[in-house]
C-alpha cells in the first residue's frame, strides 16, 4: 500500500469536531494508504516532523490552519527529495483550504483531496524564508498572530474581529521605501504591502480574479492608507473588485521584488498568518517551483495553467 502521513496540529479551531481518528485511517485505506497521524506539541514542529520523514512517503496532509500548512512546506523545502502536501483545513480561517474548494465537512473534505490531483505549485520566498500563500506588512496585520488563541477557538475568525475592535485606537504608521521589480526603481510612501500568490486572502474570496497558482509569478500590492476610515474603504473595496483596480494601488505582477524601507518598520511581517520577525530593513521576494500539491480537481483550471 501507498504511505501517507497526517500532521496534526491539535491546537487547530476545529480538531475538536473529530469524534473519531479511526475515520481517517479506514477512508485512507479505501484509496489505498496505510496511514500514521503525527500530532505536534509545539510551535516548529511540523517542520521538524516533515523534515525526517522517509522518502518513500507518499503523501502528506497538513491537519491545521494555514500556519501548520507554513511549517511543513517550509520543512518540504528543505527536503532534497520533495513530498507531496495536501491541506486538511482545521484552522479558523483556511485560507489556502477554502481557496481550493475545501469548505465542507473535515472528512468529505478528506476524500476531495484523496480524489484530486497532484500540481506543481509556486512557492515565494521572503529572503530565505517559503511562504505558501501571504506576506504582508503594516498596522493591524499582526491581528493574524496576536489574536489570542482562546479567542480563536472558541469564535472562529470572529476572534478577529473582538480582537481587532481593541486595536482601533493605534494610528497607522506609514513608511517611506525604494522598491524594484523586474530591475526598474522606484520610491514612494506606503501603509501597507502585500505579497501574495493566492485569490483568498484574510478570509476574503476573491482578492484576485485570475491568480495562477503556477505560472511562477506572484502579487504585489502596496497602499498608503492614512486613516481607518480610509482603510474601511479599501476593505469594502476589497470585497466587490479586484484589488489591482482599485484607485490608489500600486500594483505589480512579478517573480522578484526589492524592497528597502528608508525608516525602521514598526511592525513584524505576517506570512500565512503567523509573525515573521525579522529586524533588516531589506527584503528579497521570489518564487520557485519545485513540489507538489495535491489539490481538488473542481478549481484546478480556475487556478491552475494547464
Amino acid at each position: 500500500m501507498k504511505k501517507c502521513v497526517i500532521i496534526m496540529n491539535p491546537e487547530s479551531g476545529k480538531k475538536k469536531k473529530i469524534k473519531s481518528y479511526q475515520d481517517f485511517y479506514d477512508i485512507l485505506r479505501k484509496y489505498g494508504y496505510d496511514t500514521e497521524i503525527i500530532f505536534t506539541k509545539a510551535k516548529g514542529d511540523a517542520e521538524n516532523i516533515v523534515q525526517s520523514l522517509d522518502r518513500n512517503v507518499d503523501l502528506v496532509i497538513s491537519g491545521g490552519g494555514d500556519g501548520t500548512l507554513n511549517e511543513i512546506v517550509t520543512g518540504n523545502m528543505k527536503r532534497e527529495k520533495k513530498l507531496i502536501i495536501a491541506p486538511l483545513p482545521l484552522g479558523s480561517t483556511n485560507d489556502v483550504g477554502n481557496m481550493y474548494g475545501l469548505d465542507k465537512s473535515i472528512f468529505e473534505n478528506l476524500e476531495i483531496i484523496l480524489q484530486g490531483k497532484a500540481k506543481n505549485v509556486d512557492i515565494c520566498f521572503i529572503n530565505d524564508t517559503p511562504f505558501v500563500y501571504v506576506a504582508c506588512f503594516g498596522d493591524y496585520i499582526d491581528l493574524a498572530y496576536a489574536t489570542p488563541r482562546s479567542l480563536k477557538k472558541r469564535y472562529g475568525k470572529i476572534a478577529y474581529i473582538l480582537y481587532g475592535i481593541k486595536q482601533l485606537r493605534n494610528k497607522i504608521n506609514s513608511y517611506d521605501i525604494k522598491y524594484r521589480v523586474d530591475g526598474v526603481e522606484y520610491e514612494g510612501t506606503y501603509s501597507f504591502i502585500f505579497i501574495s500568490n493566492s485569490s483568498r486572502i484574510a478570509g476574503q474570496p476573491d482578492v484576485y480574479y485570475d491568480v495562477k497558482l503556477n505560472d511562477n509569478m506572484f502579487e504585489v500590492a502596496l497602499a498608503n492608507i492614512k486613516t481607518k476610515k480610509e482603510m474601511l474603504k479599501m476593505l469594502v473595496l476589497a470585497s466587490t473588485m479586484d484589488v489591482k483596480d482599485i484607485p490608489n494601488i500600486r500594483y505589480f505582477q512579478t517573480d522578484h521584488f526589492e524592497i528597502d524601507f528608508l525608516n525602521a518598520p514598526k511592525t513584524s511581517w505576517c506570512i500565512d498568518g503567523e509573525e515573521y520577525k525579522a529586524t533588516q530593513m531589506s527584503y528579497v521576494f521570489r518564487v520557485e517551483q519545485s513540489m507538489k500539491m495535491l489539490v481538488p480537481k473542481e478549481n484546478i483550471k480556475k487556478l491552475f495553467d494547464e
